[in-house]
């Protein structure tokens, strides 16, 4: 009995002082071109550590050996490693690209007799911002009540796509036709808009017409990366009467009563 209760307690120790994988930390997101620093921080108890691997989506491509302490690089599509300033914690990667997005993983492995390994995993994307404002087109010099206002907005290429808000007079309208197109992995929106102008729309002598872009990041976050970015014209408004104004009432009036019959 002493015999058996004192394996169990070896045993309930031997599990406690295993290697541990204490946090990865993968940031979410990064810009294009700029870097991505990977932490995998362990505690290895009482186990011989062997090393520490880094997978991207399921390929190796970084892997540190304690026992020599000399990382090893391994070629994978977008993954550009600064070795100086990689060791068995951190990893930094350097001017990152699209090809870069996905899924990345540390492994942290025991040496014998355990062989204990633990790991985890977390998805990284990398954002191309667009290198310009929105443009907007097709616009006439003056504009009456009852014309039909046809404007396109094209954003700067990104990746992801922007998408496109129309404003006018500062409410927002909503857009005849929106279209994505991929130019060498980047996208680019154009929306176009169709709308009869009113009078409420003509009230000033000017109609301030804004398109909004933004950009954000695909995967659910308590806080996304939102990149917006606007650009404003401003038309000529011709206001037509559609009723009688007061002052052309008051003059029909006193015409009627003071002119004679």
């Amino acid at each position: 009995m002493d015999f058996m209760l004192l394996l169990l307690v070896m045993l309930l120790r031997q599990e406690v002082a295993a290697l541990k994988l204490l946090h990865i930390n993968v940031p979410a997101y990064t810009l294009r071109g700029k870097s991505a620093l990977l932490e995998c921080r362990y505690d290895r108890e009482k186990d011989s550590l062997y090393g520490i691997t880094w997978y991207k989506d399921h390929e190796v491509f970084y892997k540190y050996v304690l026992r020599d302490k000399n990382p090893h690089i391994y070629d994978v599509n977008g993954v550009k490693v600064d070795r100086a300033r990689s060791d068995d914690h951190t990893v930094m990667l350097q001017d990152a690209n699209l090809h870069a997005s996905g899924v990345y993983k540390c492994e942290v492995n025991g040496e014998g007799p355990s062989f204990n390994t633990v790991s985890a995993e977390a998805r990284m994307e990398v954002i191309a911002l667009p290198q310009e404002r929105p443009t907007i087109t097709g616009e006439e010099k003056v504009y009456a009540s009852g014309d039909v206002l046809a404007l396109n907005c094209t954003s700067g290429r990104s990746h992801p796509a922007a998408k496109l808000r129309w404003f006018v007079n500062g409410q927002q309208v909503k857009p005849d036709t929106e279209q994505q197109y991929e130019v060498h992995g980047l996208y680019l929106t154009i929306s176009s808009l169709l709308l009869e102008l009113e009078p409420g729309h003509l009230a000033s002598d000017k109609i301030n017409v804004r398109c909004e872009a933004t950009v954000r990041s695909t995967h659910e976050l308590r806080e996304p990366f939102v990149d917006v970015r606007d650009t404003e014209v401003f038309v000529q408004g011709l206001a037509t009467l559609t009723a009688p104004s007061l002052c052309l009432l008051m003059g029909l009036v006193l015409q009627r009563f003071l002119l004679p019959m």
